[in-house]
């Protein structure tokens, strides 16, 4: 069976001159790309890397870290890359929890050190050490491989050979890590590009981590068709990344919702010569219909594709066809290819047209299970299904429409609200970026509703406008009771809302209620 890493290989000696990755200041053709990913898998043999070790990859969007990860594949090993904004203790847990053999991480990363010398200090051995430094961290490394050997042959890898653990963001609790073998790497890819129709002309500008299944998504999918993956380092000067898209001719531009909100709120968009990008994706979390006329808006001429999708299916379940944006304003869609879909309510019944219950899925993208977790996997894999904990309902054209994730959920006297109901409503007013609604505790009603603003263009003391929004357009159990304005909401690592963290801040004084 061919992978994703076969599939670069044979982009590798068929175009080898053709940009792969461009980043810090350094631009590697597809030939350079895969000599690196050679050579540190000959390093990782050297220093006694066996088939199926684990090794931890802890490094931000940069060259190294894609040649990490397919160095990583080569030698037969599993790559984990962790969020490299994490601290120590996180690092400790998830070092520990996949058993990583070797650690890639930046020399200077102060959490990353003290992390592997926490798990040497338990273990006879110690993790093999790849410190990252300078322009070319790994080639330092190099030396240590005997480079007269044949090259490693990605026909080898098999597609249900282990590829990845990767830790969801926001987990809490012990580590749960995604166990995702070749062959789910394959299947979403290959579905991804499908719907996108990418092939060698394409480039794409990534901010998103590689760390996450969708930033990995986008650096794979691109790498595969012989496209180029431009990196960038975050949205700190988001003009600058439109200059790099004027400038690179970049076709694909991905991110998350509130990528495009701060895109929009400080960027003037008609002063940058963008007429090279051809595409647009969101995901990471709901994206309110307000928020994507704005964005066609601003934008009009790139299609746009809103997706959803969770690590545990690789990245990638349903796709908009951008045709279908206005028609099905809201949704997320239809299945990707290979990817069937049902809802089911609590009664374990198939849900009828517009009736909500739970999304389940299968596919061959779906996840082996969590590293070292069979409860925990048998609780989400069930009779082939994998239970994605998100709410919604199919419509009469089989198209997926999300009402948020089951714990989420508010109840509020005998009523059950979904937050994205309240958050669309909200995000409508001008004015307001950002919303994210939380159910509190409620003496009378259990739980009455609360709502988390990013409103910089509205004045101070705007929530009586806001409650009169909402009580023309929904019941009065979802109107929301407090309003709280907020400079930025709290997110995970792919973006999405992080309400737990919301509902702490609760026991602190509130700014606005």
């Amino acid at each position: 069976m061919t992978s994703v890493p076969a599939r670069v290989a044979e982009i590798a000696r068929r175009h080898p001159g053709r940009t792969a990755i461009v980043g810090d200041g350094r631009r590697i053709d597809y030939a350079g790309f895969w000599r690196e990913a050679q050579r540190f898998a000959h390093a990782l043999r050297t220093r006694g890397l066996q088939p199926g070790d684990r090794v931890a990859i802890l490094l931000p969007n940069r060259i190294e870290a894609a040649v990490a990860c397919y160095g990583t594949w080569l030698a037969g090993g599993i790559a984990s890359p962790l969020n490299v904004q994490a601290r120590e203790r996180d690092f400790t847990a998830w070092l520990a929890h996949c058993d990583a053999r070797h650690a890639v991480y930046e020399a200077r990363h102060g959490d990353a050190l003290a992390a592997i010398a926490n798990i040497d200090a338990t273990r006879d051995a110690p993790i093999e050490r790849w410190p990252v430094d300078g322009d070319h961290p790994l080639s330092g490394h190099a030396d240590e491989a005997d480079h007269g050997h044949a090259e490693f042959d990605p026909a080898s890898i098999d597609g249900d050979d282990i590829a990845l653990i990767l830790y969801t963001s926001g987990t809490t609790g012990a580590p749960k890590g995604v166990t995702l073998t070749h062959g789910n790497l394959l299947a979403n890819a290959s579905a991804v590009v499908r719907y996108l129709a990418l092939d060698e002309r394409d480039s794409v500008l990534s901010i998103l981590a590689f760390y996450y299944a969708y930033g990995a998504s986008v650096l794979h999918t691109h790498l595969m068709v012989g496209g180029s993956v431009v990196l960038a380092p975050n949205l700190l000067f988001p003009h600058l990344l439109m200059d790099t898209i004027a400038r690179e001719r970049i076709t694909g531009f991905s991110g998350v919702p509130s990528t495009f909100a701060l895109l929009l709120e400080r960027v003037k968009l008609a002063d940058y010569d963008l007429s090279s990008l051809r595409y647009m994706t969101q995901a990471g979390g709901a994206m309110s219909p307000m928020l994507i006329r704005r964005l066609r808006a601003a934008l009009p001429h790139p299609r746009l594709f809103v997706m959803y999708g969770q690590t545990e299916a690789t990245s990638r379940l349903t796709w908009l066809p951008p045709e279908r944006l206005e028609d099905k304003l809201g949704s997320v869609g239809i299945p990707v290819d290979g990817v069937e879909l049902r809802v089911v309510t609590e009664d374990g019944r198939d849900a009828g047209v517009g009736e909500i219950g739970e999304v389940r899925v299968r596919g061959a993208n779906v996840m082996r299970g969590y590293w070292n977790n069979p409860e925990a996997s048998g609780a989400v894999l069930v009779d082939g299904w994998l239970r994605t904990g998100d709410m919604g309902h199919l419509d009469a054209d089989g198209v997926l429409w999300l009402a948020g994730r089951r714990s989420d959920m508010i109840k509020t006297g005998a009523h059950r609200v979904h937050p994205g109901d309240i958050e669309d409503v909200i995000a409508e007013i001008p004015g307001v970026s950002e919303v994210a609604v939380v159910g509190i505790d409620d003496n009378v009603l259990g739980q009455v509703v609360k709502a988390f603003v990013v409103a910089p263009g509205l004045p101070p003391n705007s929530e009586n406008h806001i409650k009169a929004h909402c009580r023309e357009r929904l019941a009065t159990y979802k109107i929301p009771r407090d309003i709280a304005f907020v400079s930025a909401l709290p997110r995970t690592a792919s973006g999405k809302v992080r309400r737990a963290a919301l509902l702490a801040t609760l026991s602190e004084p509130d700014t606005a209620s």
